[in-house]
């Protein structure tokens, strides 16, 4: 039998052997490769990561202080930033080095070796959520905030005092930076870095502020019936208001501006409304300042960005016409400058219970326009019932009656005149007020059962002045018998 061979060509077995991949050896890393002056030569790649990180963390106790011109400086380390190695990927590098490829470069790279070591650098990273946290929470002592050019009504006129250029850390541009700083040019040492500071304009000049010389809107409410603590709370509120220069596009909350109720910051206990009740509250009252405020706003056509009706009617206004704040359920009147011109405000109180708020600015309306604000009523809803409480930690004797409250249903309108003639009519709000029936809290605490028993039966009947005249008769014997009784004269001498 004849055997048949077939020759190979030598230049087809070279290829083959070119593009062969290179055959897995053994898994450490090869000798003569270097991590900046780490040798991780023989080193698995857990090894090498290990040697790596320790490496970057022996610098966390580099000094790195950051400058705020010559206000101040913030001190920190590497660590506090978050130091971290940057490019592991070199890792992966080191670890295949010489084994990733064809046969020809691995060999050549392998070669090259014997000759002259392969070092990779190593990159810092740093975590800029930290460095952002320190400059935030550090800033505020350095930042001079600009103070606006302000207006103050005298005697005389208007008093300008000029504003303040301040200058503040620019948070973002100070953490963009620092990080590119120190995780492109830091060696690793203590260093110094400059925050980015920028200069914070005032508004206002006193140019612009001379012009502030026209009444665009005034409004004036009485609270002559109020008792000293309400009075003394509307004279605080209205103090807190006045005097307040808002520049073009402010917004102004008149609960933060006149908060907290707090005896510290002038407040009394005096009554207020809570969900249908008459209470004693600190600030009890604040509401006819926000009210006279929001008319005097509505008169100078101000932007209204938030307001909310009473939830009961109030009688220093027409419905609708009232703005009611109250730091529990979250009501606020809050208004904007929405002209082209700063405006002041000014409010006083007078000695016979009137305040008033009068906001100035540069009048640009015609002469001949005319702004009047119309309440519509639409429901008037009249409690027909009478409630009655028990307060069992009062004495039979006590009893506190609260006025019934109407109930509405109620639009304000905006109209507008020119020169005389109505040109538009506009729905500025709509309110709805609860109703309240007429009601009595009455004590039935005592040791007397003739007396407990007349108190209930008069509670049973549902009228309150069934039961205001039962209460009244039992205290006027009470005072009655704990009245001192006259000395009796002595009988005449025989």
């Amino acid at each position: 039998m004849k055997r048949v061979s077939f020759a190979v060509p030598a230049a087809l077995v070279a290829a083959a052997l070119i593009v062969m991949p290179v055959q897995a050896r053994d898994e450490k890393i090869e000798s003569g490769i270097y991590v900046e002056d780490i040798d991780l030569s023989g080193m698995t790649k857990d090894q090498a990561r290990q040697a790596i990180e320790d490496y970057v963390a022996g610098f966390g106790g580099a000094q790195i202080t950051l400058h705020v011109n010559d206000a101040g400086e913030i001190a920190t380390t590497a660590a506090e930033l978050g130091l971290r190695w940057g490019n592991d990927e070199i890792l992966e590098e080191a670890t295949n080095f010489g084994r990733d490829g064809d046969i020809l470069s691995c060999y050549k790279e392998l070669k090259d070796l014997e000759y002259k070591n392969k070092v990779y650098r190593v990159c810092f990273d740093f975590d800029k959520a930290k460095l952002r946290s320190l400059i935030e929470e550090n800033a505020g002592q350095y930042n001079q905030e600009a103070v606006n050019a302000t207006l103050q009504k005298t005697e005389e006129g208007f008093l300008i005092t000029e504003g303040q250029t301040g200058r503040v850390i620019d948070t973002e541009a100070s953490v963009n930076s620092v990080y590119a700083y120190l995780t492109g040019d830091w060696n690793g040492t203590a260093c110094d870095i400059d925050l980015t500071v920028k200069v914070d304009e005032p508004q206002g000049t006193a140019e612009d502020l001379a012009k502030v010389t026209d009444i665009l809107g005034t409004f004036t409410t009485s609270y002559s019936t109020s008792g000293g603590a309400r009075s003394a709370n509307v004279a605080n509120g209205c103090r807190l208001l006045n005097g307040i220069t808002m520049y073009p596009g402010d917004e102004i909350s008149a609960l933060e501006t006149i908060t907290p109720f707090s005896e510290d910051n002038g407040y009394y206990m005096a009554a207020s409304y809570l969900n249908g009740q008459v209470v004693d509250s600190l600030g009890g009252g604040i509401c006819q300042v926000s009210t006279t405020l929001y008319n005097a706003v509505l008169l100078a056509e101000l932007e209204v960005v938030e307001r909310y009706n009473h939830s009961m009617i109030v009688t220093y206004v027409d419905p609708s016409a009232d703005a009611a704040i109250a730091e529990s359920s979250g009501k606020d009147f809050k208004f904007k400058n929405n002209l082209d011109y700063p405006i002041y405000i000014e409010g006083y109180t007078t000695p016979d219970k009137q305040i008033t708020f009068t906001i100035y600015g540069v009048e640009t309306r015609d002469s001949g326009r005319e702004v009047i604000y119309e309440s519509e009523v639409l429901e008037k809803i009249v409690p027909d019932t009478e409630v009655i409480y028990v307060d069992e930690s009062m004495p039979v004797g006590f009893c506190s009656v609260q006025s019934a409250h109407i109930g509405y249903k109620a639009n304000l309108w905006k109209i507008v005149k020119e020169n005389g003639v109505e040109v538009s009519r506009e729905q500025v709000n709509s309110s709805s007020y609860m109703k309240a029936p007429r009601s009595a809290t009455v004590g039935v605490a005592t040791q007397d059962p003739g007396a407990y028993n007349a108190i209930m039966a008069a509670i049973a009947t549902n009228s309150v002045d069934e039961v205001k005249a039962v209460a009244g008769a039992y205290r006027a014997a009470q005072e009655a018998a704990q009245a001192p009784q006259p000395e009796q004269a002595p009988p005449p001498a025989e």
